[in-house]
């Protein structure tokens, strides 16, 4: 099929001053076979009659109002009304490169199913882009430049929700936006990563990523860490952890804390280790903490590594390696 349709699907709300930017670069991608499902999740601005007046212009796109609440209702929506072979998602405050749906077929393309093709992101912002998110984009763009995105999926989402493409039969395979679970785009890059979906390598910047202070992903609860953290320790016992090997978590500190409680809550067995001699001998939550040093006493055992500074975690990787312990099999970052 050499014209395939790309479905695009966009849920808003309150983003008038983002959609032109938005709308225009979907309209002058150099691939024209696209049809975009944009949803409008309640919005109180002028954002729906604004959209309104492009889908008026252009009948590939097709305006609906969540009958739901939230984004991934919207999403859902959107997805239902979708007719395309190749799905994929765009926020309605960021810009598309002007060849990203065509690089993105292409790969799919020659790579075929099981695949889901990225590209590199760049973050903007009129006020500058603070020092976390560089790191984010540096860490994340790295990944993708070598389509190692799973290595290290326990630590962020390794997969940008605005910046991905799918055959239509492998959406439908993980579930689509079928769970109803925030982050909603984590949710779907560790469902991919469950089925076996390949990450595609790509080198090309095809996303602009817009950063500002009341963007949803600084502002909503749905995006909280608590949620980051319980999605990763429930996909994490679903897909990695062997029950006959001993757990350790190491860290204690705000992350490692939290890890603990979810776990004991489960009742999965743990032991709780830490290079703080101020901490090592003592009990948080009825649970001892050990020395580090304690994983050689343990039976090829498996760790979570909450332990957030830099140079403490290249320490620990150090650690590992003298142990001869492997990564997502014997060690996982949490952060």
């Amino acid at each position: 099929m050499s014209n395939p349709l790309i479905s695009i699907l966009t849920p808003f709300k309150n983003t008038q001053t983002y959609l032109p930017e938005c709308l225009d670069s979907i309209i002058k991608q150099s691939y024209q076979q696209w049809e975009l499902l944009i949803v409008d999740d309640h919005s109180s601005d002028n954002s729906y009659d604004l959209v309104r007046a492009y889908a008026e212009k252009d009948k590939r796109i097709k305006l609906f109002k969540n009958s739901g609440t939230g984004i991934i209702d919207a999403l859902k929506l959107a997805f239902a009304k979708s007719t395309g072979h190749y799905i994929t998602r765009m926020d309605s405050d960021d810009i598309m490169h002007t060849n990203k749906l065509s690089t993105m077929l292409n790969q799919l393309q020659i790579y075929g199913k099981q695949h889901v093709a990225l590209g590199l992101v760049k973050y903007f912002s009129k006020d500058g882009i603070g020092n976390g998110y560089a790191k984010y984009e540096s860490w994340l763009n790295t990944l993708t430049s070598s389509g190692l995105n799973y290595s290290e999926i326990y630590k962020e989402c390794v997969i940008p929700s605005p910046c991905w493409m799918l055959h239509r039969s492998d959406f439908l395979a993980c579930g689509g936006f079928t769970p109803n679970r925030y982050p909603e785009d984590y949710d779907l890059t560790f469902r991919l990563y469950k089925h076996n979906i390949t990450c595609i390598p790509s080198t090309q910047e095809l996303h602009y990523w817009r950063d500002y202070s009341t963007r949803a992903s600084r502002t909503n609860d749905h995006y909280a860490e608590n949620h980051f953290l319980e999605l990763k320790v429930d996909y994490f016992l679903e897909l990695n952890y062997n029950s006959s090997r001993p757990l350790t978590v190491w860290g204690a500190g705000h992350k490692g804390k939290k890890v603990a409680q979810l776990l004991k809550k489960k009742h999965i067995p743990f032991l709780w280790i830490c290079d703080n001699p101020k901490k090592i001998g003592k009990h948080i939550y009825d649970e001892l903490l050990f020395s580090f040093e304690h994983l050689k006493n343990l039976d090829h055992p498996q760790s979570i590594v909450t332990v957030a500074n830099e140079a403490s975690q290249k320490d620990i990787k150090s650690y590992f390696k003298t142990q001869q312990m492997t990564a997502m099999t014997d060690y996982f970052f949490f952060c």
